[in-house]
């Protein structure tokens, strides 16, 4: 799983989890463009917390730059890619992080709140993703990862444009898993749970990102990334991690029931049991075996 010498971009990674993915890649090698638009949970601010991310992993022997652009713009979002080019020529790693929350029931959210939420987590991984798109594609590899959420996957109350964004983001890895696959670019979804500044934002949480118990510590969901970024990194798969416990989600699909093409509702309905039941549901390929023989 070495990431030695490759070259990667963690977006939002001033603080919490993206700071522990940034900090973890160095560790081990990688040099890491340290993305983060500003010191606040909205974004703003001067951007310093990224130069405190840079100085630490220099200080520990590392080599890192900042680049303080919003991936919800999409000239900005380029120089992110721009800038890791002009320091070490390429990009091989990109860690979609960054993100906002503006937590409301759906009746109660303005349509700002929705596009601005899907603008930075949705757009703004395929902002700086397609940035990076053509370069790996070229090179034949790239480790793209997308951090999703259970909040899309499974659902949250008071989340509904965070959880469309965040299941945007399978839906995306899925079409890119079959994209890449051929020129050696494998795409992958972070579904992670941890104590930070997003999740302490959220009513009734008890969170404390600045001194987080041992079970809420953003760096034990950072070992996941860091499998996704390496060379033998799975392709198409969501890694869900939480206080040092992994695990897969995945889609599953049952056999059809075949009503035959004069089918009618009066034929469905009383087989509808059928068509619902999931006992014996499979999960989807894997893009591993769906690589051979993919169209370019």
């Amino acid at each position: 799983m070495s990431v030695e010498d490759r070259v990667a971009i963690v977006t939002g990674a001033g603080g919490g989890l993206g700071k522990q993915h940034a900090l973890l890649l160095a560790e081990h090698g990688a040099k890491v463009v340290v993305n983060d638009l500003g010191g606040n949970l909205d974004g703003t601010g001067s951007g310093d917390m990224a130069d405190l991310v840079v100085e630490e992993i220099r200080d520990n022997g590392g080599q890192a730059i900042a680049n303080k652009a919003s991936v919800s713009d999409r000239d900005a979002s380029k120089t992110m890619v721009d800038d890791a080019v002009r320091e070490w020529g390429t990009v091989h790693i990109v860690v979609n992080n960054a993100g906002i929350l503006r937590d409301k029931s759906f009746k109660n959210m303005t349509l700002d709140e929705w596009d601005v939420v899907v603008d930075v987590h949705l757009n703004g991984t395929a902002y700086v993703t397609w940035h990076a798109w053509k370069l790996m594609y070229a090179q034949n590899y790239g480790r793209i990862v997308f951090t999703s959420s259970g909040s899309g996957i499974f659902g949250s109350f008071g989340q509904a444009n965070y959880g469309a964004a965040k299941m945007g983001m399978v839906g995306l890895m899925n079409n890119l898993a079959r994209e890449g696959a051929s020129h050696n670019v494998h795409t992958n979804c972070l579904s992670p749970g941890a104590a930070t500044r997003m999740t302490a934002s959220v009513p009734g949480s008890e969170a404390d990102p600045d001194n987080p118990v041992a079970e809420s510590h953003p760096k034990l969901v950072s070992p996941a990334v860091l499998y996704m970024s390496g060379e033998d990194a799975p392709n198409g798969r969501i890694i869900q991690a939480m206080g040092g416990r992994f695990s897969t989600n995945a889609v599953f699909a049952n056999e059809p029931v075949d009503l035959g093409t004069e089918a009618t509702f009066e034929d469905l309905a009383p087989r509808i049991d059928e068509v619902l039941d999931l006992s014996d549901a499979k999960p989807r390929a894997n893009y591993s075996v769906l690589s051979q023989g993919v169209a370019s």
